[in-house]
């Protein structure tokens, strides 16, 4: 039995790396998905026809997170498509690594806006809605970067991601006690924003793993729909590490 059969997912920047992972994995499992994406077609085109593949209803929305008309917009479409949304994965997100001293506030700027700004905005209009549903799942892509893992050259990123998991407390807090609201915390993964870094800079970080490896975007996405699922009812505003033991 498909454990997400008719429940309406949206995953925002799902054309690729985790994002698209998890929208793949709720699709298998009979979930109605909405792909999120800002910029590149030819991935959300290709994330389309997996998703849509597995035979549910399946959306492809182009809206920037952090803009909030757009925001407006993508919700307006997703009620008028299914009427509901049980489920909103806050994925988008962005990494601008720079020198510390070349960090910019142009740069600043356009990191929270899309990794602090953007799960606000969706989270306040579909967090309304799960409100009067009396029912919703809210979980929020994060990162071990936004708890004990620094770095000066990923200084707004790892703020960011900080913010994030303040966020994903007070959101359980307002949307109480009908909706659930949680947070995954993934350490490095094997996905297109990490490919252009050095092979003996990724081989030292591998190194700081217990489990000697990065994660596949698949083993998060597993988290994350445990946190969907009724077998995590009884868990909210709470933090989970997927780090292999960084």
């Amino acid at each position: 039995m498909q454990e997400f059969k008719d429940k309406v997912v949206l995953v925002t920047g799902s054309s690729r790396g985790i994002g698209r992972s998890t929208a793949i994995a709720f699709a298998k499992e009979g979930a109605n998905v909405i792909i999120n994406y800002k910029s590149n077609d030819i991935d959300a085109s290709i994330a389309y026809d997996v998703v849509s593949s597995y035979g549910n209803k399946c959306l492809c929305i182009k809206a920037d997170v952090s803009n909030e008309k757009a925001v407006i917009g993508m919700l307006d479409t997703i009620i008028k498509e299914y009427g509901k949304i049980d489920i909103l994965v806050n994925n988008a997100g962005i990494a601008l690594d720079a020198e510390f001293e070349d960090k910019t506030t142009s740069i600043w700027k356009k990191t929270l806006s899309t990794n602090v700004l953007g799960p606000f905005l969706t989270s306040k209009y579909i967090g309304k809605i799960m409100m009067e549903q009396k029912y919703g799942k809210i979980i929020n892509i994060s990162s071990t970067n936004g708890i004990n893992t620094t770095y000066p050259y990923s200084v707004d990123y790892d703020a960011s991601k900080a913010a994030l998991i303040n966020l994903t407390k007070n959101l359980a807090i307002q949307f109480a006690p009908y909706v659930n609201v949680n947070s995954v915390a993934p350490g490095w993964v094997d996905t297109p924003m990490n490919a252009e870094l050095s092979k003996s800079y990724l081989r030292e970080e591998k190194e700081k793993i217990l489990l000697k490896r990065f994660a596949e975007p698949e083993e998060i996405a597993n988290v994350v729909l445990f946190l969907a699922s009724d077998k995590s009812k009884y868990i909210t505003s709470e933090i989970i590490t997927v780090s292999g033991g960084l």
